[in-house]
Formats: structure tokens, sequence, C-alpha cells
């Protein structure tokens, strides 16, 4: 692991990335992500092709979210204990079989009909993604001095939101152009970079010396450890209600029809401009990372992503519904990047692996269940009543975390270096 020569003074953004160990981190990230979204959007068009049957789709997700979750706290003990790189090819080899097999469905060339065999795939890859975000947060804390994670969180999140918006349209154009066995195959492709990325990596592994700790033993020791960090839970839990209760993006068609009047061509717009955002705040945040007043900046990112779920509900017109999505993103950009920080500066090395496996639990469980919430919520209350209760509802989070965590409000990035 290099170290630079100065820890008061840490590299710009583009000098962290002209950082073999870091460069190749942030590409196995972006890589891994690529594959995931191009089979996951993929997987949606081949199962309701076969089935024609909305239903079906919501079983997609179940078929992924049930296995992730029984997995993550397990895959975040085994990061812990067992050398990362290594551990994160065996997982992007997962993302390769997985995409293997949805190609053999999509080409006919199993003796197995009807849809089992996709849901099983699908089911591998919730399991393989548990792994991928504790292997990220391992490695990024090897390839980084304390001093460059600030930065270097700011980077990571510019990489996380360029995937999620370039991963769907690119799934989406190959379906189009080539059809369900070419997107699956450029999967295929995309996984083996991830892959390869790892196996050219170079960095130290922490040393386990004496036997490993009993595996249940161990996972319930990262949770007291979340648990009994009050600046670590106090964020952990603000970007979870903050996601849970203010999301809007899963109600975007239907407002799209209902309210804003306007075509399924607005739908990629609405979808793209709270990336546009966050990315924009990443790259800010990349070259002027917080250090002082960081928990004061964090609560009024939730109030002000609060205060933008409020506007996209009373808005009726498109243009100015995106240009508050953008600035919806980028609140919740200055949220991820500054947890990001709080993840890495505040875990031992020896807990990376669970402690991040804990986090993807809540942000997995926000996404998914802010879903259900939505529509729920939109179906007793209304779509713009609903919407606008989840944006008083983010306010009153923001206010009593405040409140109630002053450890989290007073903090100072720099406190835990």
């Amino acid at each position: 692991m290099t170290l630079s020569a100065d820890p008061q003074e840490p590299d710009s953004a583009l000098q962290l990335l002209a950082r073999p160990g870091f460069s190749l981190v942030l590409a196995y990230r972006i890589f891994a992500m690529l594959s995931y979204q191009i089979v996951a959007v993929t997987v949606g068009w081949h199962i309701y092709e076969v089935t024609r049957n909305p239903f079906s789709l919501g079983l997609v997700g179940l078929a992924e979210v049930l296995p992730f979750f029984c997995v993550a706290p397990f895959a975040g003990y085994l990061v812990d204990h067992l050398p990362r790189r290594r551990l994160g090819m065996v997982a992007c080899s997962g993302l390769v079989m997985t995409a293997l097999v949805l190609t053999a469905v999509a080409q006919g060339w199993l003796p197995f009909h009807g849809v089992w065999p996709i849901y099983a795939a699908i089911a591998l890859t919730g399991m393989v993604r548990a792994f991928l975000s504790p292997i990220y947060n391992a490695l990024f804390a090897r390839v980084l001095e304390r001093t460059q994670y600030a930065r270097g969180a700011g980077l990571g999140a510019v990489v996380f939101q360029t995937g999620m918006v370039v991963g769907p349209a690119l799934g989406g154009a190959l379906v189009a152009w080539g059809g369900k066995g070419v997107a699956y195959g450029v999967a295929v492709g995309v996984s083996l970079i991830a892959l390869g990325c790892l196996a050219a990596l170079r960095v130290s592994e922490p040393v386990h010396t004496g036997p490993a700790a009993a595996i249940f033993k161990s996972i319930a020791e990262g949770g007291r450890f979340v648990l009994g960090n009050k600046i670590m839970v106090g964020a952990m839990a603000l970007d979870m209600f903050s996601v849970l209760l203010g999301g809007v993006v899963a109600m975007l068609p239907a407002f799209l029809h209902e309210i804003l009047h306007h075509g399924p061509e607005g739908l990629g717009v609405l979808r793209a401009a709270p990336a546009l955002g966050s990315v924009c705040v990443g790259l800010w945040l990349a070259r002027r990372p917080l250090q002082r007043n960081a928990g004061r900046v964090l609560l009024f990112a939730v109030a002000g992503f609060g205060l933008c779920v409020i506007g996209f509900g009373l808005s009726s017109n498109f243009w100015l519904s995106a240009a508050i999505l953008l600035f919806y993103g980028a609140f919740d950009g200055v949220s991820v990047v500054v947890r990001s920080t709080i993840l890495q500066l505040a875990t031992p090395e020896e807990m990376r692996g669970r402690v991040s496996s804990i986090n993807g639990i809540f942000i997995s469980s926000s996404n998914e269940l802010g879903a259900f919430y939505a529509g729920t919520m939109a179906k007793l209350l209304g779509l713009v009543p609903a919407v606008v209760l989840g944006g008083f509802a983010v306010l009153s989070v923001a206010g009593i975390t405040a409140w109630k965590n002053p450890t989290l409000r007073r903090l100072n990035l720099r406190d835990l270096h």
C-alpha cells in the first residue's frame, strides 16, 4: 500500500485517480455494477416476455432481495477473515456465472423450460451482490490513507452514480439492438473485466493470527459496534429513513401520467436528473472534501432532500420537476459522501466487512421498502398527498436527529482521523 509523503497535504482528485491501486478498485466497482445493472434490466424484459404477467416482475425483486439479506451478515464475516482481493475475484466469478446461465437460457442452450432457471440465476445475483460493497469498502481502506478518505469517497460516489445511470441505459440499448442474448453476453464481458481489475490489484492484506472467531459471535460483535457508535448509527438511520419516507423515484411513472402529463420519453429525463445531481456533488466534494461541520452539513442536506420531495409533490410542470429532482439527487449525494466517509474513518480495520454489510442491509432495506411504502401511501392518500407527507416526514427525521444526537450534529470529520 503506497502512502503519500505528507499526511497534512492529501492528494488531489486527479492524483488519487493516478494511483494504480485506487483506480483499479474504482474500476472493479463500476464494471461489477455495470454487469449487475445490465442483467437487472434485461431480466425484467426477459421475464415479462415469457410470462406477460406484471406480478412476475415483482418476484424478480423478491428473488434477489431475500438471498441478499440472508447472505449479507455472513459476507461481512468472510470479508473480515479472508483475503479481500481473492474473495472479490470469487464474487466477480459469481457475476460471470449468473450472466452465463442467463445467456444459455435466452439462447435455448439448456434443457430447462419456464422461468425458474431465471429466478435461480437472480437468487445467485442477490447472494453475490452481498459481497460487492463490503469488498469495495475494505479494499478502499487499503489503497488510500485516512487523510484521503473524504476525497476518495467523493470519487467513489461519482463512480457509483455513473454506474446507476449508464448500466440501465446500456442494458436497454443492448436488448433493443441485439436482443437478450447479446445483453447477457456483454454482462459476462464486463464482469470479467471487474475480475481482471482485482487480479491486477496489488494490495497488502491484514494478517490474521490465532483462530477465527465464531461466526455468529463475530457477526453480533459487528452489530454491537454499529449500534454503540452514535455517529455511525445516526448517519445510517438518517439515510435509511430519508430514502424510506422520501423516495419518489418509484412513483415517477405515475407522476408522469397523472400530474405532469408527459409521455414515457420523459421517464429517462426524470430518472437521470437525481443521478446527475449526485455526480456533480460527488465531483465537487472530491475537489473540496468536507472536514469541518460535516454533521451539520449532513443534517442540512437531509432537510434539503425533504424540501425537494415536497416541491416535487407540489409541482405540475415537467421541467420544474426535473430541476427539483436534480437538487434532490445533489442533497442525497452529500448524504452518501458524508456517510461513506464516516463509515471508512470510524470503522476499525478488522471490522470493515461486517460494518459494511450492516450498512448495505440498511440501504437495501430502505430502497426496497421505500418503494413499497410509497405505493401503499399513494393508494391510501392519493399520489400528491403521499409524496408531500413523505417530505415533511423527512424534515421531521432531520430535526429529531439533530435534537437527539448532538454527537452527530457537532461532527467534524477531521476529528475522526
